[in-house]
């Protein structure tokens, strides 16, 4: 009997150690069930550790983590605190519950359960963040809380009162805003970095409007005490824009007035004589040509007219070439000698007005605008083969014939009128005219109308001055002066 002793003993040891596997096994599979039914250790959901925790506990802890904790933005001095429902941000909690669940339970039970007793259980993935943002909205918050309060305008640049300069405008700041709302959208997105600096873009310094310019040219001609007539053109051949003003007896008046056209009636002329004699011209027509434009001498102007546009009516087939240009103020009604008869009277409707009267030569007119027009034609066929020339002289009048006229009238170099308000070494293409009348002895009338080119723009530029009594020419190529080194300043911005 005392042999079976340590058999039965054995037995008991045995029955206990099945006994205690089974306790230990059904405490493992409950510890491991309840770990199955919440998420597993190591698990992240949008970058928040949810390990251990319910469906109900991750989703309010990723809510607390991204929507209740503004972003921080710093732009320029200012602090803002940006609260997500401000921009429309909202998590997609359903959709990454879903995605996490899915993860949680992707190994079967029982192969869960055997991984996690030999301690092999592994390393959950990670769900990425689900979330929407509406980039219109934080836009419209950056458009109205900081752009509209933190942003530096610029300021344009200003003419100096009582010159012919201007002052420097200041440069601004702009918030990037597109930069901007990638950096807060990121910032949303994440559950710690959500502080960021926003950048903002310089913004240069305007120029001077062309209202500005006006302002300073029209400032101009009231401190010339100017007691005549005078009437002014300017054309911004970069952008079409114009300044066009007149006065008459010191008051600002109706433009488009009647002038003597004088020499100024030489630059129609040339127009007139290219579209006849073509690329081969004769050398005898450039010496006529020359000394018509760069002397100013009227029997060039003559011949031409007879030998090259017509023998008989020369004058009006220059002034029928006007008309075609849609240039109905201006004409030559005969021809320059002494003596010569008057081919047509006409009737414009600048020679037409009644209330101001600047006694215009019967035989040639124009006004400031159909002159700087006449030039802006030349100027655009010189520089693309466009512009009016192309559509009323098609096939009569080239580029290279265009850059020919201007090469021209750059050779005009008197140094006075507009040249003298120019800095040395300025290209300007263009024609002066005054006359001495032979009723009186006088000189009533000056003009000037030109191309100039400039580093900061070209621009045409007339302007026609008569006086009743006698105008004198010093104050008049002051005043024609003053007014072209003003405008080169504009295109130039030159400050004080």
């Amino acid at each position: 009997m005392k042999s079976r002793s340590p058999l039965v003993l054995l037995r008991w040891i045995s029955v206990a150690l099945i006994l205690v596997a089974m306790v230990l096994t059904v405490t493992q599979l409950a510890w491991y069930s309840r770990i199955r039914s919440n998420f597993p250790p190591g698990m992240v959901i949008a970058g928040i550790p949810v390990g251990g925790l319910d469906t109900s506990q991750a989703a309010q802890r990723l809510l607390t983590a991204y929507t209740t904790v503004p972003v921080e933005a710093r732009y320029r001095d200012a602090v803002f605190q940006i609260k997500p429902g401000v921009v429309g941000f909202e998590l997609n909690i359903e959709a990454m519950m879903t995605a996490a669940d899915q993860e949680r339970v992707r190994q079967p039970f029982w192969q869960g359960f055997w991984d996690y007793m030999w301690n092999q259980i592994p390393q959950p993935a990670s769900v990425p963040l689900i979330s929407t943002i509406s980039e219109d909205r934080l836009r419209q918050y950056l458009e109205d809380e900081i752009v509209s309060r933190y942003d530096q305008l610029p300021t344009a640049a200003m003419p100096v009162a009582g010159s012919v300069n201007f002052q420097q405008g200041q440069a601004g700041t702009q918030l990037d805003i597109e930069r901007a709302v990638i950096l807060i959208s990121d910032a949303f997105r994440s559950p710690s970095a959500r502080q960021v600096n926003l950048s903002f873009n310089k913004v240069e310094a305007p120029r001077a409007s062309m209202d500005h310019l006006r302002i300073l040219l029209e400032q101009i001609v009231t401190l010339a005490d100017f007691e005549g007539a005078v009437e002014l053109y300017l054309n911004d051949l970069q952008t079409g824009q114009e300044v066009h003003f007149a006065y008459n007896q010191g008051q600002i008046t109706t433009a488009d007035i009647a002038f003597t056209a004088a020499s100024t009636i030489k630059i129609p002329i040339m127009v007139s004589t290219f579209a006849r004699v073509g690329d081969d011209r004769p050398p005898e027509v450039d010496e006529m040509l020359s000394r018509m434009i760069d002397f100013s001498e009227n029997d060039p102007a003559d011949t031409l007219m007879e030998a090259v546009i017509d023998p008989a009516t020369g004058p009006l087939e220059v002034t029928r070439d006007l008309q075609t240009l849609g240039l109905n103020n201006t004409f030559l009604a005969g021809y320059f000698y002494v003596g010569a008869p008057l081919l047509q009277r006409f009737d414009t409707p600048a020679n037409q007005r009644t209330d101001v009267d600047t006694d215009p030569d019967i035989y040639n007119q124009t006004t400031a605008t159909d002159m700087g027009s006449l030039l802006e034609d030349i100027y655009r066929c010189s520089e693309s083969a466009g512009g009016t020339f192309a559509a009323v002289f098609p096939g009569l009048i080239s580029q290279s014939e265009c850059q020919a006229m201007v090469n021209l009238l750059a050779r005009n170099k008197l140094g006075v009128l507009f040249e003298r308000g120019l800095p040395e070494g300025t290209r300007i293409a263009h024609k002066h005219g005054w006359v001495i009348e032979a009723r009186d002895g006088l000189m009533h009338t000056i003009s000037d109308a030109g191309i100039v080119y400039t580093p900061g723009g070209n621009f045409v530029l007339t302007l026609y001055m008569y006086h009743p009594v006698q105008l004198l020419w010093d104050p008049a190529n002051e005043l024609a002066g003053t007014i072209s080194e003003a405008a080169y300043n504009y295109f130039n911005q030159i400050s004080p």
